[in-house]
């Protein structure tokens, strides 16, 4: 009886909704790219092509050599939202689901006898059940993992893949994990994982053995606690959260990277930061701009603080503020003279509350706020970009930055285009950042 979390993750999920939409892709390698460059990196890779050794983060042109079969389709995020709500209502025809992780995870709470391991398998079970009904053809399938908390039931469910069940008790603990690397448990990365090894803590079995001041230490704080009772499968409400930065990022395609296209991306991008910034009613009060160009290792970095605010015209003026200070003359960017751009950002940081500021003394004059507040009204009833900035024309003629998948929540089905798109959270840079632990999973066992 000491199962209480039924834990669902979605097998290479993008590809998986572009093979059961297309059935030619089923059985074949296919990656899907963000935009169409051979440049930019795949944000998801089936796994015949994750046979070959092409992953998540593998650059499109390095695919194709690894794989020369392999199909590459562009990101089609509609597709993905709603085929995550006829999944979402499959499984609930087995189990309610308590909480949706991601576009492809989704956790369940085991009540009752249902806690009991033969009735817990016998629900995920019916959960694969439910899917194929619902996705005919096989190949939309998942992986469950089923355990005394969330943590392990995720960890469980990445155990075995694709198509996996994995169960682990209270009386499995902590050897079932001993099998793992560090970076494979939810929370840990390379900073984590240096730091760890700073307490000469290598191993999953050197960490479950610490004491709980040692993971404080590590973690440098309650959470090295919290860490310290999941692992022993302790039930743990969330730790509370606060939202520290709201930003978009985007990899360019090949008709915007001109240092005027990057621009007007950018533009695009901030004007979409300060919808979201208004929509919950926040104020920010610094600004991060980052440049990737082709061939150039280090990125080009603007950073600028100032008083609190939300206003698309000043967040503008504020961003070329930021692009001058390092601009060059005759430059629409800063960089190298013949670099090209590859990827731009935004993030807004130092956010607060409107009744938690008083703002500033010089802040642009009060009638503009209503002016904010049509234009967004008139794109979230007619569609985004219906009302614009002459500046972002550019990235509108190429449809560049579309609506892309938030990680913390995902958009309604009755939601406005302009709230869908202003929800993605730069989804492409938090998959190349899991790129590296995604190699080293497929090197160590293979799929």
């Amino acid at each position: 009886m000491s199962l209480r979390s039924l834990f669902i993750d979605f097998n290479s999920y993008f590809a998986s909704v572009e093979q059961h939409e297309a059935p030619e892709l089923r059985g074949r390698p296919v990656g899907v790219a963000p935009v169409e460059a051979e440049t930019t990196s795949l944000i998801a890779a089936s796994y015949e092509a994750k046979a070959f050794g092409v992953g998540t983060g593998t650059q499109v042109r390095e695919a194709r050599r690894l794989c020369p079969g392999i199909a590459i389709v562009t990101a089609r995020p509609e597709r993905y939202v709603a085929w995550h709500n006829t999944l979402k209502e499959a499984i609930d025809h087995a189990i309610p689901i308590d909480h949706v992780g991601s576009i492809d995870e989704m956790a369940c709470e085991l009540v009752g006898r249902q806690r009991r391991r033969e009735e817990a398998e016998r629900i995920a079970r019916q959960v694969k059940a439910e899917i194929a009904r619902a996705a005919p053809g096989g190949a939309i399938r998942c992986s469950i993992g089923i355990a005394p908390n969330p943590f392990l039931a995720k960890t469980a469910s990445d155990m075995v893949k694709p198509d996996g069940l994995t169960v682990i008790e209270q009386a499995d603990l902590p050897h079932a994990l001993h099998g793992l690397a560090l970076r494979d448990l939810c929370g840990i990365g390379a900073s984590m994982e240096a730091r760890l090894h700073d307490e000469d803590i290598d191993t999953v079995a050197e960490l479950t053995a610490a004491s709980k001041l040692t993971l404080r230490r590590a973690w440098g704080g309650i959470e090295g606690e919290r860490m310290w009772g999941l692992l022993r499968g302790a039930w743990l409400p969330a730790a509370p959260t606060e939202r520290g930065s709201l930003g978009h990022s985007h990899v360019l395609g090949p008709e915007l990277r001109t240092p005027d296209g990057a621009l007007a991306v950018l533009k695009k991008l901030l004007v979409k930061a300060a919808m979201r910034l208004r929509r919950d009613g926040l104020l920010a009060g610094a600004m991060a701009v980052r440049i990737r160009f082709i061939g150039v290792e280090r990125r080009w970095e603007g950073d600028l603080a100032f008083d609190p605010t939300d206003d698309s015209r000043e967040l503008l003026h504020l961003l070329n503020l930021a692009l001058d200070r390092e601009r060059r003359p005759g430059q629409a960017l800063p960089g190298r003279a013949r670099a090209v751009p590859l990827s731009v950002s935004v993030t807004l940081h130092r956010l607060a509350e409107h009744g938690q500021t008083s703002g500033s003394l010089f802040a642009p004059d009060i009638a503009q706020r209503p002016v904010d507040a049509v234009v967004d009204r008139i794109n979230a009833k007619f569609g985004l970009n219906k009302v614009y900035f002459a500046g972002m024309q550019a990235a509108l003629a190429h449809d560049a930055a579309p609506m892309r998948i938030p990680f913390n929540r995902i958009p309604d089905a009755g939601e406005s285009e302009a709230e869908g798109n202003a929800l993605w959270l730069q989804s492409i840079n938090r998959f190349k950042a899991m790129a590296e632990g995604e190699h080293r999973r497929r090197e160590r066992k293979p799929r």
